[in-house]
């Protein structure tokens, strides 16, 4: 993600206001958070592996993998954006990554990390700069994440690999692996590329399954965020590029976006209050509740369940996104429009967000 100096407005582009001022590197916290990012990720990719005794910095290299294909991912999107704004003459600084560890009891289940951060340090000139910085990234980040999930497609192992992540599964002579536990949700590339590069002599593995394979687990995640990143809202990427092609007009997509990721986001309230009132609550007041809503709620769960299905991190991101980036992106001073190319590879980076967006992101079954 590109944020500049002025809390992430981009600044008024002053022509003939003489030499930038010169800003002080910072390469010892960049390569000091890249270092300690590694190391996070190592442990995330190491309890992603199945490794029991994961809080052993001796078992870390199980993790090696995983850490090297999320920070190629990272480093391709933030460098993308980068190099886009280098070419621009838009000064901007190196990635910083943000270190994201597990912590027993706390946070038992992570990545690694929460991404990275390059500031641009000048103004952003002119609508066609903004398209190129904000779609670099994203873009860069998912040609290299579709490439890792399609190698681990076409270089899955046989059935029996899972019985070493799982050697319960062979001791009770489990066959059909059970659906249970954390799931990463369904997306439309994930599945378009499973039915394409599947090994046909490997196991494709169940949702519940795939974070021990880090090819898989590096590429569906790669699609996840991205999805987060390219919604058409504010100052993320995917503002820029609609507010790059549309101008005014990204307003009122920023909304109709916001409202839909609110909706989905709430579906799984929806969940919660069917798994509350599918009780016995005889006697109480919580029963006359049931007796108004609940055969509403069955008769949904039965003919249109996808409404309970939403993850509830949708809910949160709507929350993030209103308060924190805003739904409405700054304007730039030069309001030219874009070629035909820039169109093009915007509607592009518009498919990317609809193929890869997931409707139930991670969530539990029991």
């Amino acid at each position: 993600m590109a944020q500049d100096q002025n809390h992430g407005q981009f600044l008024p582009f002053a022509g003939g206001a003489g030499r930038p001022a010169r800003h002080q590197k910072q390469y010892p916290l960049h390569i000091g958070l890249f270092a300690i990012t590694f190391a996070t990720c190592m442990l995330a990719g190491t309890a992603w592996s199945g490794e029991k005794d994961y809080l052993n910095i001796l078992t870390w290299h199980e993790g090696l993998t995983y850490a090297i294909l999320i920070l190629t991912c990272l480093s391709a999107h933030e460098f993308g954006h980068y190099f886009a704004a280098k070419f621009h003459k838009v000064d901007a600084t190196l990635p910083f990554y943000i270190p994201f560890p597990i912590i027993p009891a706390i946070v038992p289940i992570s990545f690694g990390t929460m991404g990275a951060v390059i500031k641009m340090r000048s103004p952003i000139p002119s609508r066609k700069a903004l398209f190129d910085i904000g779609a670099a990234g994203p873009i860069a980040g998912f040609v290299v994440c579709l490439s890792f999930l399609i190698y681990g497609l076409m270089a899955l192992p046989a059935f029996e690999h899972i019985y070493t992540i799982h050697p319960e599964y062979l001791t009770a002579n489990i066959t059909t692996i059970p659906k249970y536990g954390l799931l990463f949700g369904d997306n439309i590339m994930y599945s378009v590329m499973s039915s394409i590069f599947a090994n046909p002599n490997g196991w494709l593995p169940p949702m519940n399954e795939i974070y021990h394979y880090p090819f898989l687990n590096v590429g569906w995640f790669g699609l996840f965020v991205t999805s987060l990143n390219m919604l058409p809202i504010g100052q993320l990427d995917g503002g820029h590029i609609t507010y790059a092609m549309f101008g005014k007009l990204h307003a009122r997509i920023a909304r109709v976006a916001w409202w839909i990721i609110l909706v989905i986001g709430s579906s799984a309230l929806l969940e919660m209050l069917y798994i509350t009132l599918d009780t016995n609550w005889a006697g109480s007041f919580v029963q006359i509740i049931k007796d108004m809503i609940f055969p509403t709620l069955s008769w949904l769960k039965g003919n249109v369940p996808f409404v309970f299905q939403g993850w509830f991190g949708w809910l949160v991101w709507a929350f993030i996104t209103k308060v924190f980036i805003k739904l409405d992106h700054p304007p730039v001073v030069q309001n030219d429009k874009l070629d035909r190319r820039r169109m093009a590879i915007g509607w592009v980076a518009l498919f990317i967000l609809l193929s890869s967006f997931s409707l139930n992101g991670l969530y539990f079954a029991g």
